[in-house]
């Protein structure tokens, strides 16, 4: 009898978890053609994360931390879902020579699950900034370079291994294909 009173109270909550989860997931389809808004939110979350840490003059370790997942995301991000120098090629691959066939760069890490995955961890972030377990104290200057070192050498790597294998991870618009170009030597072979 005391499993059935329990399960009555339980019912409500999983009732009410599964319909916060399905509005929740209809946000979330809902935002993904709009890329610049939601970025622009994120980016209204990173300023109220900065402001907050500023503002309390504390949590480095979970800035830090903040910092290196971020990094580690944008890895992701920027390297292609079948990397050539890992993985045997299955025909998903991108073009090492002139003569291979065209194929579209495809992101480990898509932009939306990048987004998601940012916006997550600033709001974790932020919350982790109203509990004093996490306010380890340490001397900021000293995360702060170290993280900047490994940003460099990493963005490095990550470059080199762009150029070395010829993808940018970035297409600006679509692309615009125009007809044949009429020149000066369609014109004068009209002429004769």
């Amino acid at each position: 009898m005391d499993g059935a009173g329990g399960d009555g109270a339980a019912a409500p909550l999983a009732k009410w978890r599964n319909d916060f989860s399905r509005e929740f997931q209809k946000f979330l389809d809902r935002s993904t053609p709009h890329m610049v808004e939601r970025w622009l939110g994120t980016s209204v979350a990173a300023l109220i994360y900065m402001l907050r840490v500023y503002y309390v003059q504390g949590f480095y370790i979970v800035t830090y931390g903040l910092g290196i997942y971020i990094l580690n995301l944008l890895i992701g991000f920027l390297s292609p879902k079948v990397d050539p120098e890992l993985e045997v090629q299955d025909g998903a691959s991108l073009p090492t020579k002139g003569s291979d066939e065209f194929k579209p760069f495809i992101r480990r890490l898509p932009e939306f699950k990048f987004w998601y995955a940012i916006t997550k961890a600033f709001c974790v972030a932020f919350v982790m900034t109203f509990f004093s377990v996490f306010d380890v104290p340490v001397f900021w200057p000293i995360l702060l370079c170290y993280w900047l070192v490994l940003f460099v050498l990493t963005m490095k790597r990550q470059i080199v291994h762009m150029m070395k294998y010829k993808y940018v991870p970035f297409s600006i618009g679509k692309q615009r294909y125009t007809g044949k170009k009429t020149g000066a030597s369609s014109s004068s072979s009209m002429r004769d």
